[in-house]
């Protein structure tokens, strides 16, 4: 195993890999106590190499690594990469590229809806990984050698990983039912965080335009210092506070101070008049910009059996396709089906078309019936035979 801590072997290393068709790439970082996440160790493995790069070595110039991350006639191979591909684009301001990533290839090939490393070396290569090392803390130095051996074992099995599942998805013409997936995680606004859009990942229940743009505001906030201080989010205020502090809209010091689970020194401290600054903000911003709610209808009884039948038959043709559901649809577009819309679904395109959206259109038209063999144990899709 080799440990690479110094600059000219990085660039020796990674001049020997461009040769390779592919490589397999995954990285140890921390990031609980920090807004960014702090890259710890790179693990990069071959067909016929693999090394651990030390990011934290003293004097370690990690160009070449990133100049290979853009080598476009060598395909970088993660499993469920989307944080990998974070660090790497804050770090350098690309994203590798071209990329292809495991989880998302064994979500086509049935290995389910967010398939582990673990599993996938489990069913692909039969092996047991031992996860002893699992909670190590990654930016400690020294690093032992089971540690070691179990970042690089993150890479090693990859690569035969890789090639069974490439070999599954041209063996049954799926390439392209990836695809999708892939271009979200190659595409930089997937990892550019808009301060104006933090309060979405805010779990709330209200449909009031006034409240939301007052939690828009206020998250806002919250995501702009903790980035100017890397901090989390969660340790300058946690969520629960923002929509306490949203619903009161505070006026003044004494007010705020009536927040549930505001503590008194956050509240008439410096964090408590930066508070009362976006309150006074958020005061002045005119209707025309408050957030518009986004308002389900509730759907008619008859439409919302529909619905639940089409939930129903999307788990009976993923099953019978071996691909995990949420590759072909999701709940807002059955929503939406049933309502009696048609454009603009992505079921209705493509190869999703032919596996499911052909027969919710059937079914929705009274011209498919869903009914149990007895002889085979198998659901059967019937349909309807024309006059």
């Amino acid at each position: 195993m080799e440990l690479i801590q110094q600059t000219d072997k990085l660039e020796e290393f990674c001049r020997s890999l461009q040769k390779y068709d592919f490589i397999t790439v995954d990285l140890e970082f921390l990031r609980e106590k920090t807004y960014y996440a702090k890259l710890c160790l790179i693990q990069i493995g071959s067909l016929e190499k693999c090394a651990i790069i030390d990011p934290l070595a003293e004097g370690l110039d990690l160009q070449s690594f990133f100049d290979l991350m853009q080598n476009q006639k060598v395909v970088k191979v993660f499993h469920s990469g989307r944080q990998d591909i974070e660090i790497l684009f804050n770090l350098s301001g690309h994203i590798p590229s071209p990329i292809f990533d495991t989880q998302i290839a064994g979500m086509a090939t049935g290995f389910g809806d967010s398939a582990s490393y673990e599993s996938l070396v489990r069913h692909i290569l039969h092996i047991e990984l031992d996860k002893s090392s699992r909670l190590s803390d990654w930016s400690r130095r020294p690093l032992d050698e089971t540690q070691l051996q179990y970042a690089l074992a993150d890479v090693t099995h990859l690569v035969k990983i890789y090639q069974y599942l490439k070999e599954k998805l041209h063996e049954t013409g799926r390439q392209t039912w990836i695809a999708e997936e892939m271009s979200v995680l190659s595409n930089p606004e997937t990892y550019i965080v808009h301060p104006t859009e933090a309060w979405k990942r805010i779990r709330h229940r209200s449909h009031n335009a006034r409240y939301l743009t007052l939690l828009r505001e206020l998250a806002a906030w919250r995501e702009e210092r903790a980035k100017k201080h890397n901090t989390p989010r969660q340790s300058i205020m946690k969520d629960e506070l923002l929509l306490n502090i949203a619903s009161v809209c505070p006026h003044n010091k004494e007010e705020l101070l009536q927040i549930r689970n505001l503590k008194a020194e956050v509240a008439q401290g410096k964090l408590g008049d930066e508070i009362l600054e976006v309150i006074n903000h958020f005061q002045s911003i005119p209707k025309t910009e408050y957030v518009i709610p986004t308002k389900e209808k509730e759907l008619p009884s008859g439409n919302s059996s529909l619905q639940e039948l089409l939930k129903l038959l999307l788990k009976i043709r993923s099953q019978q396709e071996n691909v995990t559901p949420k590759l072909i649809t999701d709940e807002e577009e059955l929503h939406l089906f049933s309502s009696g819309v048609d454009l603009g679904l992505q079921m209705l395109t493509d190869w999703r078309l032919e596996i499911f959206g052909q027969y919710a259109l059937l079914l929705r038209e009274g011209k498919l019936a869903i009914s149990y063999d007895t002889k085979s144990r198998q659901i059967t899709l019937t349909t309807a035979q024309p006059d």
